[in-house]
């Protein structure tokens, strides 16, 4: 009972001086505020990256590129094969920790047309179905290529949305929605059918603002020529956002896939500058099993590599793992930079605190004397004053925690983020945590100041 006496005087100081309490509190709101703030930014900044990281196929991901050859191999240079199709079957009967070995053939600045628009697609591959789980696609209308249309070198392609939008029409402009399988396009004046259409692909915040954006009713048409230099030059809401978390989805919708043979005898087998054609591969793409096994599935893979290439290390391994590595890094920080700014708030608002407390105790003297003559000890007066300083911060930290909200959409606004922020309830426990530590730090001092007055000087204290 004589505790929630404290508590309950503590509340009557802070509502007697009710404009000193607000000052004092305005460190501590700020200070909780930010922290949540910061951290909902972070999250939010945390899930865009994974996001985009899952997109791209995950971190059991693996590709192999060509590299130079290391200098001490250099004199057998001659004997260098590159990544070639060898590889793709001696990794599917040799390299049980992995599977889904996907080889890829790319043809950088490929000219697609359709009457008389003009793209440059910015993946343009041949490529084996199990690139669809490779690469996360999911085919929404027509389908994938088959066994028959790779061994007879069909022109039939897969394409992504950003494609059709620019070859047949953006559904946000014309406002219908347009299936293009059964099309024909031309790819560097080689005719192919439209087979297929990847989903399209879009963060989350893309999602909802092109939600929010269809509610509203479609947009105004605009006049002006239609055709665009490359695929999906300008499509508001439609393009991905947040940078490198971004283009992750634009990559996907930018995307052509045409069976692998048909990409080798269509435009790579009269590509090379020697006498006979190039038969190497863009990058070999696969998956480990398991991923507590990565390396030793690499070194797996580098041995069976290191047998098809003649022990040549003309290959490289790129993994996913740098990416994730790259996210965490990034986050890390990102939020020990705000939770510095936030903890430096949170100190002036103690300093604040503390400040109060000893001028309340220099108007409360002659009270404390009284308190203490009829029988107060010195953890009366302490915990009386320490308690005080606790109330302030912990209102303080309740305000801070409502304040947080609008400070997040207020940052929102000035400074949008490519995915929304995400308020957590660990980090609001965190910041309500900090603020009642700052309140007993800031009252200890005072308490201790008061409760070492010597009753009678008090009652002379005028």
């Amino acid at each position: 009972m004589n505790f929630l006496n404290t508590i309950s005087i503590g509340f009557k100081e802070i509502w007697a001086n009710k404009f000193r309490s607000t000052l004092t509190m305005l460190g501590i709101i700020l200070g909780v505020g930010s922290l949540v703030a910061q951290s909902a930014l972070v999250k939010g900044l945390e899930n865009g990256m994974k996001e985009a990281l899952v997109a791209v196929g995950g971190l059991e991901k693996v590709y192999i590129t060509a590299q130079a050859i290391p200098a001490w191999q250099r004199h057998r240079a001659e004997q260098a094969v590159g990544n070639t199709m060898r590889d793709i079957r001696a990794l599917q009967h040799s390299a049980p920790l992995v599977h889904l070995v996907v080889p890829e053939m790319l043809l950088p600045g490929a000219v697609v047309t359709s009457g008389s628009k003009v793209i440059t697609p910015w993946h343009f591959v041949g490529t084996w179905p199990g690139s669809l789980d490779l690469n996360q696609h999911v085919v929404e209308h027509g389908r994938i290529f088959n066994d028959v249309d790779e061994e007879m070198a069909r022109n039939v392609c897969v394409i992504g949305t950003d494609i059709r939008d620019a070859l047949f029409g953006d559904p946000a402009e014309i406002g219908r929605e347009v299936n293009p399988v059964g099309e024909f396009i031309n790819i560097n004046n080689q005719r192919f059918r439209i087979i297929g259409m990847f989903r399209h692909y879009e963060s989350e915040l893309d999602r909802k603002t092109r939600e929010q954006a269809a509610s509203r009713g479609p947009a105004p048409a605009t006049s002006g020529p239609n055709r665009r230099g490359v695929a999906g030059g300008t499509k508001g809401s439609r393009t991905g956002s947040g940078g490198g978390m971004g283009l992750a989805f634009e990559w996907k919708n930018k995307t052509i896939y045409i069976p692998l043979n048909t990409m080798w005898l269509r435009f790579r087998a009269g590509a090379s500058t020697n006498s006979e054609p190039d038969p190497r591969l863009t990058a070999i793409y696969f998956k480990v099993n398991d991923l507590e096994h990565m390396n030793d599935s690499l070194q797996q893979v580098k041995n069976v590599m290191s047998q098809t290439h003649n022990g040549i290390e003309d290959f490289a391994f790129n993994t996913q793992e740098n990416y994730s590595e790259s996210i965490n890094t990034a986050v890390r920080n990102a939020r020990l930079s705000g939770t510095i700014i936030a903890a430096i708030s949170l100190l002036v608002g103690g300093v604040g605190i503390m400040n109060i407390m000893l001028a309340s105790i220099t108007e409360r003297v002659r009270e404390i004397g009284v308190r203490k003559a009829v029988g107060a000890t010195f953890w009366d007066v302490f915990i009386q004053i320490l308690v005080e300083s606790v109330v302030i911060a912990v209102v303080g930290g309740l305000a801070g925690l409502l304040a947080s909200k609008g400070l997040v959409n207020l940052l929102s606004l000035l400074s949008p983020a490519g995915n929304s922020p995400v308020i957590t309830w660990d980090a609001m426990v965190m910041a309500f945590g900090f603020s009642v530590a700052v309140g007993v730090l800031a009252g200890i001092f005072p308490g201790l100041k008061a409760a070492r007055l010597h009753p009678i000087q008090a009652l002379r204290y005028e």
